[in-house]
């Protein structure tokens, strides 16, 4: 009587919780991924799997992989490749859509004068807690803006021409929310002393402007639960951005990073992460903290 062909268990991580699968010894990561489809509701090509920091290939064998018996695995499911609960999609629009409009704003620069800022719309920011200066043909932020101090919690000013930060947005220490996308910042006239000081600072986007380094002191923004930095020329992250524990989604597709700090694996809040489109060729071993994680993509 033949015996049976001898099987290994593998805890696999998802959505913050643990699926023991067992899998034949010999079985590939494509096998693999079959079984996981109905235990996660996942079609196999929307599945990444991840072990000691290496994504699984289809086609190579578990134990090629150094996957054993008992191996924790951790499951990624790719934007838009669920299956019963509908895909998962993205609130931020496309670059392609982004670029085509900040292109457009530069263009019309050259038409129209630059947005006058009057006195009642100083006095309607106040009030309201919003500066909307989106699409203005703005070379810097108004000195106005600077002057409405902790009565602003939204700062909107993308798609300009905006050029500075200055240490002035210190003073807009009610501030949760900084859009900066598509504009001319670059690393030496964005001013992160004063970014900072924004301690109530939830949501900050610089997508779409010139950056080629991020400083340590963005660890100090601790209250952050989202960071976009895509479409920027990036060539790392710093060891700094473990200290947002509080992080939940981290957009940084179209970069440079060629790799990524260990300390990545402290933000454990981490829901959603786009790193497409960069040199990236392995992921931290770190990452496996990441239990939340629900969207991918690299």
């Amino acid at each position: 009587m033949e015996s049976s062909p001898p099987t290994i268990t593998v805890q696999v991580k998802f959505a913050g919780r643990t699926i023991p699968v067992e899998v034949p010894a010999a079985a590939t990561t494509a096998e693999l991924k079959r079984l996981l489809q109905p235990l996660t509701n996942v079609l196999p090509r929307g599945q990444r799997l991840v072990c000691k920091g290496k994504v699984l290939q289809d086609a190579a064998s578990l134990s090629s992989m150094q996957v054993v018996d008992g191996s924790k695995v951790m499951l990624i499911a790719s934007q838009g490749l669920h299956q019963g609960d509908g895909p998962i999609t993205k609130n931020s629009s496309s670059s392609a859509t982004s670029v085509t409009r900040a292109s457009k704003v530069k263009e019309r620069q050259t038409q129209k004068p630059e947005a006058v800022v009057g006195k009642s719309r100083a006095e309607r920011w106040k009030l309201t807690g919003v500066v909307a200066l989106h699409d203005c043909d703005l070379k810097a932020v108004p000195e106005e803006v600077w002057d409405c101090g902790p009565s602003v919690r939204i700062l909107d000013a993308s798609n300009n021409c905006i050029k500075e930060i200055p240490h002035k947005i210190a003073a807009l220490k009610s501030l949760n929310k900084v859009l900066l996308t598509a504009n001319d910042i670059d690393d030496e006239n964005i001013s992160w002393e004063g970014l900072s000081c924004l301690q109530k600072l939830l949501n900050l986007s610089l997508s779409q402007n010139r950056l080629v380094s991020l400083p340590s002191t963005l660890g100090s923004l601790t209250s952050l639960r989202e960071l976009r930095i895509a479409n920027n020329r990036l060539d790392n992250l710093p060891i700094e951005i473990g200290s947002l524990k509080h992080l939940q989604i981290l957009i940084a597709n179209n970069n440079r990073i060629a790799t990524l700090p260990s300390s990545i694996g402290d933000c454990e809040s981490l829901t959603e992460v786009d790193l497409s489109s960069n040199l990236l060729t392995e992921l931290p071993e770190a990452f496996g903290k990441l239990y939340n994680l629900k969207v991918f993509c690299i």
